[in-house]
């Protein structure tokens, strides 16, 4: 008999249960439930369902007992930035909003007015972006501030989720990080900020590191999956979770953690936060074991996902992309990181307007819109790169793309081509690795994240690129 672990790993679009073990010296995985997700619209806010996420999180758990695979314990990773306002029943305040919300809508500088832009920069080291918890928690401040002020917890998604699980409240370190309220020295809540934004600092539990036990199950969380386990908080930012599965050949690569968005960075033991770096927005998001994820957002695979949304899904991703093969001398480029993508009624028409406006030549089929993102994307990718050699002093020789991203061989290779840099993709689950990973470090089934990266080699596929 194994010794399984479970990784719950949820993601803006999709979530799935994998049961992972170690035999023979490779890890092994198992996808054993996997359920839908996606923001909804609701009285002109876009929010998230957190009832019916839970709800998915038990019946992929059932699944376990149902096979007979009872796994030594679990974990949860979500995106990063949303948040649970819990009052003193420890019940949900008002709704849970999705990051791409518009109610963060100016709320930058009311933040400044309390800390310039710059400051926040140097004293966090996270970069901006519209919807960081910062600036959500103005939103709030501002627009429903009889709720904030009743709030007694502050939770991250998965935080919350394993909370219900547990009955234990307890915050992990990775994914505060994203929330711009972090210290990286001290690897705690700013709650000097937190107070000076008029904001509760009673409501922030003290940060825990992945590999931290949160608690067993609850007597009725046990009786509706059958079993009892323990709850691992893994790295539970889901980028976090990703970049542990880097398979490292050699030193230190660039990496991609290429999904909903393409994160792409390098792996660093000091924050770099210097005014280079804050103008070209990178960020230093807290890794496994106290690293940093010093890497820049770029919009990733949301346009080309909403682009197949729009078109009823009647495309697969491996169709699209050979579509956009076809016609890969198609001229025009966007600017991927534009606000014009974040959330438009119709990613279609934001391409195309963005080419007129720009007077590019604007595409009609679906091939030449699938080249313009896979294009583009490329171009943005080959621009990071020569950021990062800049800011950080080092040379990159790879580019190694995990997740789901890893699976577009035409991007993949037009990386490779325009980067000029050979392209490791693979594995394609890389955060529920990552999240299986700080299980089985913590039960001793590796001894260090080095050689479970090693092992992560040898387990599964990693496929090669060469520049042309």
């Amino acid at each position: 008999m194994h010794e399984y672990y479970l990784a719950v790993d949820i993601g803006a679009s999709s979530g799935r249960h994998i049961l992972g073990w170690v035999s023979d010296g490779k890890i092994q995985m198992e996808e054993i439930y996997r359920f839908e997700n996606q923001m909804k619209r609701k009285n002109g806010k876009l929010l998230w369902n957190t009832e019916v996420l839970f709800d998915e999180i038990i019946q992929g758990m059932k699944r376990c007992r149902e096979i007979n695979k009872i796994p030594v314990s679990v974990s949860i990773d979500t995106w990063a930035v949303d948040y649970v306002l819990l009052d003193e029943k420890d019940e949900i305040i008002g709704d849970v909003y999705a990051y791409r919300d518009s109610r963060t809508k100016g709320m930058d500088e009311k933040v400044y007015q309390y800390i310039s832009q710059e400051k926040l920069y140097e004293i966090t080291g996270i970069q901006k972006q519209p919807f960081n918890t910062i600036y959500q928690l103005m939103a709030d401040r501002e627009k429903r501030p009889g709720e904030l002020e009743k709030a007694k917890t502050f939770l991250m998604l998965p935080d919350y989720f394993q909370f219900l699980l547990t009955g234990v409240k307890k915050s992990e370190y990775t994914n505060a990080t994203s929330t711009g309220l972090v210290i990286p020295r001290t690897k705690q809540w700013n709650r000097k900020l937190i107070t000076k934004l008029d904001i509760s600092k009673e409501m922030f539990l003290t940060l825990k590191k992945p590999g931290t036990m949160v608690g067993r199950l609850k007597a009725d969380i046990r009786q509706k999956v059958g079993y009892n386990t323990k709850v691992i908080m893994c790295a539970s930012h889901d980028t976090a979770s990703a970049v542990m599965a880097v398979p490292v050949e050699r030193g230190n690569g660039l990496y991609i953690s290429s999904g909903t968005w393409s994160l792409m960075g390098v792996e660093n033991d000091y924050v770099i936060s210097n005014e280079e770096s804050r103008k070209k927005n990178f960020t230093n998001e807290g890794g496994y074991e106290y690293r940093y994820r010093f890497l820049k957002n770029i919009m990733g695979l949301w346009m080309i996902q909403s682009v197949r949304h729009e078109l009823l899904d009647g495309y697969s991703f491996a169709q699209l992309c050979s579509m956009a093969e076809e016609k890969k001398d198609f001229p025009s480029r966007v600017d991927v990181n534009s606000n014009d993508f974040l959330a438009p009624d119709s990613m279609i028409e934001a391409i195309k307007e963005y080419c007129r406006k720009t007077k590019q030549k604007v595409p009609l089929e679906v091939g030449e819109i699938a080249a313009v993102i896979y294009n583009s994307l490329a171009e943005s990718y080959k621009e990071t790169v020569k950021q990062i050699e800049t800011i950080t002093g080092k040379k990159y020789h790879g580019i190694y793309i995990i997740g789901g991203g890893s699976n577009a061989e035409y991007l993949n290779q037009i990386t490779a081509d325009m980067t000029g840099r050979s392209v490791y993709a693979g594995p394609g689950e890389a955060t529920a690795i990552g999240n299986l990973i700080a299980q089985m470090i913590r039960d001793g089934q590796f001894n260090e994240l080095s050689e479970a990266r090693r092992c992560v080699m040898k387990s599964f596929e990693i496929k090669r690129y060469y520049p042309r």
